[in-house]
């Protein structure tokens, strides 16, 4: 059995004994979100929808809660107040077989990796497979997770090692091999650039979209990295003051009055990644030579 029919008979079978492909606008959809820590409230009365197929980046200052904010959204983190909807159905009340069928059908790659140091890659890779489809044969579980890592930008090779014998940025891509492991319809990334290099960053992003345009991902994808913002993102949401201030497209928060908000897009940093990426545009538009 080929790669790409254990793809599609495997996992896409599984899928949907599970629950249907999501085709509402919005994934996710939380409204009158409150988290606090005793008696500091990091979010209070937020709301945020994320469009079906869009990179959607989450950026705020340090304290902001963009982690709690994603960790909510996948259930580790149990908000005071609010709900949060994600393919339709209230994470925040589901019953467990329900919460099983909504988790089978996102990724997550957790900053710094998080691989499980005593796997090998592809055993990490398999991980998610085991947990939600015990019934598959190892043979295939092994072709699924040497397909995910080779689909990742690793060599075939890189499953049969540790994590300890890979780089950070090889590190980054076997998590994401990981989260890739059930096709999901969602993608959460938690810094995945950070402590990358601008060349190995730049890939990484590049990467970032090429999955997502051709698996028709939805990506919810937090960064303090403003060559990843004007680069892949296709919105920007803006964590401030408790809340989502604003969400929209670079040009339109260029445009929004709010001081954090100028300060971060108006600054040095947010201009030399708009040049960088205006050159990477002006070059993608140029004629080959010699077609």
């Amino acid at each position: 059995m080929s790669e790409d029919h254990i793809e599609e008979q495997v996992i896409s079978e599984a899928h949907d004994e599970t629950a249907e492909h999501f085709d509402g606008k919005y994934p996710i959809e939380i409204e009158g979100l409150t988290n606090s820590f005793g008696d500091q409230v990091i979010h209070e009365n937020l709301s945020l929808k994320v469009k079906r197929g869009e990179i959607l980046g989450v950026v705020g200052g340090s304290g902001t809660g963009k982690s709690v904010l994603m960790r909510s959204v996948i259930g580790l983190q149990i908000p005071d107040t609010g709900t949060i909807k994600v393919f339709g159905n209230d994470v925040t009340a589901a019953e467990p077989d329900e919460e099983i069928g909504i988790r089978s059908r996102w990724g997550i790659l957790f900053q710094g990796g998080a691989l499980f140091s005593t796997l090998t890659v592809g055993e990490n890779v398999e991980v998610p497979i085991k947990q939600f489809y015990p019934e598959l044969e190892p043979e295939l579980r092994h072709e699924i997770a040497r397909y995910k890592t080779v689909m990742s930008g690793l060599p075939a090779e890189a499953a049969s090692k540790y994590p300890s014998e890979l780089s950070g940025g090889m590190k980054k891509r076997a998590g994401l091999a990981r989260a890739l492991a059930l096709d999901p319809e969602l993608l959460f990334l938690d810094e995945p650039t950070a402590g990358l290099d601008p060349v190995g960053a730049a890939k990484f992003d590049e990467l970032t979209r090429d999955l997502a345009d051709t698996l028709g991902l939805t990506v919810f994808l937090i960064t303090h990295d403003l060559d990843t913002l004007y680069a892949i993102c296709d919105r920007v949401a803006v964590l401030a003051d408790k809340q989502v201030i604003a969400v929209g497209t670079i040009p339109e928060l260029l445009e929004t009055k709010h001081p954090w908000i100028e300060e971060y897009f108006n600054g040095p940093r947010s201009r030399a990644a708009s040049a960088t990426h205006e050159r990477a545009q002006a070059m993608d538009k140029q004629p080959e030579s010699g077609a």
